[in-house]
């Protein structure tokens, strides 16, 4: 199942640039002004940090003997749900979802997300009330039990370095909104290594205008503070999951990625720094 840091590796993200953002401390949706001492990372390395990797171990291998039989992309999604509410109880950080009675969770849209942390994933699973596949790196399959899941679970595999195989990932995520199943993805390509959003890809957004599904934006608040990238420390915290209004693709062709874009990074930068 996708992990998370410590299990989950990422390819590290590009800085933004002075030109795009304002002072980093003045973008952050959370000041990130709170003390975490030797206790704190204690805690982190010596329990949690653990702890979370022994959950990962546990349900990866249990989940792929089970997932033969019945309906394999929904046995192994309620495995990385059950995995991830365990983690977030292990790290206390309680978490508050706004906006998403706005949505009706029942339609396919694509989810846009902001990555801050390797803790995102665990959060989508846990309260995101409904199944849906993420777009993932491939790099991540060359990991034992995160890769065996992501094979076998249904998600999206994004090859960067290889276009040819873009037709392949492409028909895949347009099967899975088809089945009425929404996608989650990270337009800014990679986790922020400053708790500040960094610009979209555009590319992100080709899915949404070919399958013609609204694109709805989630900002997720404190997870940075939390635990960013390149550390163990775990710093518990209260956390916040705010959902946007759904951003129409209709009309739009595929020359409008740019605008939609633009459209889908404002509202969520609107969200995150409110």
């Amino acid at each position: 199942m996708p992990s998370v840091n410590p299990p989950l590796p990422e390819v590290d993200a590009e800085p933004v640039s002075s030109e795009q953002v304002r002072p980093v401390e003045s973008r952050r949706a959370d000041g990130g002004s709170r003390k975490y001492g030797l206790l704190s990372r204690l805690r982190s390395y010596l329990i949690l940090d653990p702890l979370i990797w022994l959950y990962t171990v546990v349900f990866g291998i249990a989940s792929i003997p089970v997932s033969f039989f019945g309906n394999r992309e929904r046995i192994l999604h309620g495995f990385a749900r059950r995995w991830s509410e365990l983690i977030m109880k292990t790290i206390g950080s309680p978490l508050r979802v706004v906006g998403l009675e706005k949505i009706d969770t029942s339609k396919p849209y694509i989810y846009a997300v902001n990555h801050a942390s390797a803790l995102d994933i665990p959060i989508l699973y846990t309260y995101l009330p409904f199944q849906f596949r993420i777009a993932f790196k491939k790099e991540l399959l060359s990991y034992p039990i995160v890769g065996w899941h992501l094979k076998r679970s249904g998600q999206i595999c994004i090859d960067r370095e290889n276009p040819g195989t873009a037709i392949g990932s492409v028909r895949a995520a347009l099967k899975t909104l088809s089945n009425g199943i929404p996608l989650v993805i990270f337009p800014e390509g990679g986790r922020s290594p400053d708790g500040v959003i960094k610009p979209f890809l555009a590319g992100a957004f080709f899915l949404a205008l070919r399958a013609h599904v609204d694109v709805v934006p989630v900002a997720l608040v404190g997870t940075f503070e939390m635990l960013p990238m390149d550390t163990y420390h775990i710093k518990s915290r209260p956390l916040e999951m705010r959902v946007g209004e759904p951003i129409s693709t209709a009309g739009l062709t595929r020359n409008d990625m740019e605008t939609l874009s633009d459209k889908v990074q404002k509202a969520m930068e609107e969200l995150y720094y409110a």
